[in-house]
């Protein structure tokens, strides 16, 4: 291992590429800290607090790595750009012109993120108007308390505050862009990796203060064995053979190779549990607009005792039904079986046993819902265990909070092993062995 890390730096291209994406990763988490101007920073500290406690502020801060509760100029992270590619892939499926420029390779890829990122700037212009105004008087309903973090609301504060936030987003996005083109590894996830892995030491921290040394150690415990199995299920596969059939052009015979299809067991990733989360707190939402008394004030109840709760029973079933849903909508949108089985046909490929057209599709889309059960039932683990151990065995370690556990190692082991993918492959390229047997 230690002869594996000294050849990285031998290499002159790859150290640059490790340094630089450094670099940026420091960038961001410095402008994670700086707030934004024109708020009350004496305020801060209760936002935190409020934080703490759980709910949609929890789950929108452990995405930014901390910085909604700073208030700072990447208080909006990486998530507005998230929302707008996530967008165009389902809007790629409807809409002609997208799916025209899918299928034009990488020019119209370049239009495709061009578009993305004006969806993305509107969407950090709406998402910063709306946190200027729920922040205002009260938090509205991200908090539910006194915090008022804009003393002078006004509209040249509203719109600095909205000018800060939406060009913080814009520099991030800038920022992973370059970390992709001169970087190591994507630089989008990284810069989630860096939001999500930056609230670890926090949640080490509150578990601490619940149940002591103890429950740290059997934190990290569990913590270990549920990264061996993401890391067991993020690398699972099944591989669907495909034999081309062989052609003569001229003097010379093309084809008769064999390849496979990789279909992965977690083909979606954690996209399904940010939707599902997103969706459950519709409710918590909708619940501040209610009346203070009365049947609002029993309907706010039962949302904070039965959907809120990490360990509520109807939480639990909802939360694992709408990740699982969700898991089967969102592979339906990246694999397309009807279009894996043209574009075989198109270059004489077969599946082996099978004939090619609808037949193909047919055993493609069995095979995909097949393995995306299993991938589904997995991610849902991995999102409801650590909330409910927590929040039964450990009451006071605000189990709301900590519940982003399972969520945290499922996109830190996920990144990181695309990103060790891509420095194996610099290595191997370069006739040094790499760190992936």
């Amino acid at each position: 291992m230690l002869t594996n890390l000294k050849n990285i730096f031998k290499v002159h291209d790859l150290r640059n590429k490790i340094l630089f994406t450094l670099a940026m990763i420091g960038l961001y988490r410095l402008g994670a800290h700086i707030p934004v101007p024109g708020i009350d920073t004496g305020a801060l500290a209760s936002l935190q607090q409020e934080a703490e406690r759980g709910g949609i502020l929890s789950f929108l801060s452990l995405f930014s790595g901390g910085a909604l509760t700073q208030f700072a100029v990447f208080a909006l992270g990486i998530m507005p750009y998230i929302t707008s590619s996530i967008i165009m892939q389902i809007l790629g499926v409807v809409i002609p012109k997208l799916e025209e420029w899918q299928n034009q390779g990488a020019v119209g890829q370049r239009k495709i993120t061009q578009w993305t990122r004006y969806v993305t700037i509107g969407i950090a212009i709406l998402q910063s108007t709306g946190l200027a105004y729920l922040f205002n008087s009260g938090g509205g309903g991200l908090t539910g308390s006194s915090v008022n973090l804009i003393p002078n609301f006004d509209v040249p504060h509203v719109l600095l505050i909205v000018l800060t936030l939406t060009t913080g987003t814009a520099l991030l996005m800038w920022l992973g862009e370059l970390m992709t083109q001169r970087g190591i590894g994507n630089g989008m996830s990284l810069l989630i990796f860096a939001s999500v892995v930056s609230t670890l030491p926090g949640q080490l921290a509150q578990i601490k203060a619940a149940g002591g040394w103890t429950a740290v150690t059997l934190f990290v415990a569990g913590f270990t064995m549920i990264l061996v199995a993401i890391v067991f299920v993020e690398q699972g596969q099944r591989r669907i053979p495909v034999q081309f059939a062989k052609r003569v052009v001229g003097r010379r015979m093309y084809g008769g190779q064999s390849t496979y299809i990789p279909l992965k067991v977690n083909q979606s990733g954690v996209i399904p549990i940010i939707f599902a989360s997103s969706v459950l707190y519709l409710p918590q939402l909708l619940t501040f607009v209610l009346p203070s008394d009365g049947w609002g004030a029993s309907v706010q109840t039962f949302v904070d005792d039965n959907i809120v709760r990490p360990n509520a029973p109807l939480h639990l079933l909802v939360f694992g039904l709408l990740i699982i849903g969700f898991a089967y909508f969102y592979t339906a949108i990246t694999f397309d079986p009807v279009k894996q089985a043209d574009t075989l046909r198109k270059q004489g490929g077969f599946i082996p046993g099978i004939r090619p057209g609808p037949q193909t599709e047919r055993y493609l889309a069995k095979i995909l819902s097949r393995i995306t059960l299993p991938g589904a039932l997995f991610i849902a683990s991995v999102a409801l265990i650590p909330s409910f151990v927590l929040t039964t065995y450990l009451p006071g370690s605000s189990g709301q909070n900590v519940s982003f556990s399972g969520i945290t190692i499922l996109i830190a082991v996920g990144v990181a092993l695309e990103t060790m993918k891509q420095v194996d492959s610099q290595l191997m390229m370069r006739n040094y062995e790499g760190f992936l047997k």
